[in-house]
């Protein structure tokens, strides 16, 4: 039969396939292959309104109980993984609302102290851009942007959607407000270069499957499996980078993984990782220098559109 009997099915048309193995080979910086990141996400809920987590079901109302819980990791749990992170001399990414600068400045003082990244998250994780206007869109973010802007002295470089949502508009619009990269789209163990109306931005990895939230809330599996997920991905893409440059980010939510029995084992399994004896083959780093390397390299060596 001829190629009309096949209709397209619909498309993106953001980036193009380009398997991993015909793909340019690079260095991280100094020679590194594999890059990793930490990125914590630092959320506030509307109290009993809005979209949120449960902690023993999905799909709960929200109520006091939803919300303390959550609550507990801005009080707590952020802390507790910030002094992990310090423990282990590891640089960070954090996912912030907004309305953290409102609620919690301090957190974002002791963010800013650590020289980490703010990454935009949206202003809340009670609200997401589905079903939004593209002016009204365009509001939110440029909203965001100017908040992050006036906090940290610039402009954030990259974005996170609450809940990981976009609509077709976002990633325009994103690029138009000077954005340089999204996390939104977990298709690759490497950056790709995405199209957007007004110029290309680049997808940093990050992670459906190596997140604490997917693995712990909605798919009911306990830490000890996060846990040796993070060992187990360490340990082979350590070896799959001796050919292809990658990227293993771990995504960790304070109220779920400062929680004390479960810091417990986050911080054997990143004690495995940064103990390892190939660890000077690994870059520890954050998102956004992750995407400055990829903008320094000469055209068509990062894959995409």
């Amino acid at each position: 039969m001829t190629e009309r009997a096949y209709p397209l099915l619909p498309q993106h048309r953001r980036y193009d396939y380009q398997p991993l193995r015909d793909r340019a080979d690079y260095d991280w910086p100094e020679g590194r292959r594999l890059a990793f990141t930490i990125t914590t996400n630092v959320e506030w809920f509307a109290f009993g309104a809005g979209l949120g987590h449960d902690p023993a079901k999905t799909g709960e109302p929200q109520t006091h109980r939803n919300y303390a819980w959550r609550d507990y990791g801005n009080r707590v749990g952020i802390w507790r993984l910030l002094d992990l992170l310090d423990e282990l001399a590891l640089p960070a990414g954090h996912n912030c609302n907004t309305l953290m600068y409102d609620y919690a400045p301090q957190v974002m003082a002791a963010i800013r102290a650590r020289g980490d990244e703010v990454v935009a998250h949206g202003r809340t994780n009670a609200e997401n851009l589905r079903g939004l206007w593209e002016a009204d869109e365009y509001r939110m973010l440029r909203e965001v942007t100017d908040r992050i802007a006036q906090a940290e002295g610039r402009a954030p470089r990259g974005w996170m959607g609450s809940g990981a949502y976009e609509t077709g508009n976002t990633l325009d619009i994103l690029r138009e407000l000077g954005y340089q990269y999204s996390m939104d789209w977990p298709m690759d163990d490497q950056p790709v270069w995405m199209r957007t109306r007004s110029g290309p931005i680049l997808s940093v990895p990050y992670p459906i499957e190596l997140n604490d939230s997917q693995v712990v809330i909605h798919r009911k599996q306990d830490a000890a499996d996060f846990c040796s997920m993070i060992v187990e991905q360490f340990d082979e893409m350590i070896e799959q980078s001796e050919r292809h440059p990658l990227v293993m980010n771990v995504s960790v939510h304070p109220y779920v993984f400062g929680q004390p029995f479960r810091l417990r084992m986050l911080r054997r399994a990143l004690q495995h990782c940064v103990n390892h004896p190939r660890r000077a083959a690994v870059w520890w780093t954050r998102p956004g220098d992750i995407a400055d390397h990829c903008c320094s390299l000469p055209p068509g060596v990062v894959p995409g559109g």
